[in-house]
């Protein structure tokens, strides 16, 4: 199975998703990191995404090949991430058919209310959690 781990900025959700998520795989699954600038993406890297891939064709590119597609809720936002995520971006990430796990951040300018407030390590944890389950 192919996991996209989406981010931006410096690449810290998408790092922390990382380091969280790999002591849950198994050998079958790849993580490819998909970051909106290059930072982002090394970031991913140096936390073991086994791939990586940086810019707005890379992400176009590879969520229509992911099975499962990780990141701040933001991903879905044209503009968000300080302008990071194109409106091209945002809509092949939407139009994916890979399920999508994400992180509700109010950073991007998106709230999402009905939620508990939680911290953004527990956001993390939810996140691997809910991947490990799709990941059976």
């Amino acid at each position: 199975m192919l996991i996209a781990v989406i981010d931006g900025q410096g690449g810290g959700v998408g790092k922390s998703i990382i380091e969280a998520l790999l002591p849950k795989l198994g050998a079958q699954h790849t993580i490819i990191a998909l970051g909106t600038n290059s930072l982002a993406t090394a970031a991913m890297l140096k936390a073991g995404a086994h791939l990586g891939a940086s810019g707005e064709n890379a992400i176009i590119y590879n969520v229509m090949r992911a099975d499962l597609i990780v990141g701040p809720l933001g991903i879905l936002t044209a503009d968000a991430l300080l302008g990071e995520v194109s409106e091209k971006m945002a809509v092949a990430i939407g139009r994916s058919p890979a399920q999508k796990i994400l992180i509700p951040t109010s950073r991007c300018g998106v709230n999402v209310v009905g939620l508990a407030e939680k911290s953004f390590s527990e956001l993390i944890s939810l996140a691997v959690q809910k991947t490990a389950e799709l990941l059976g």
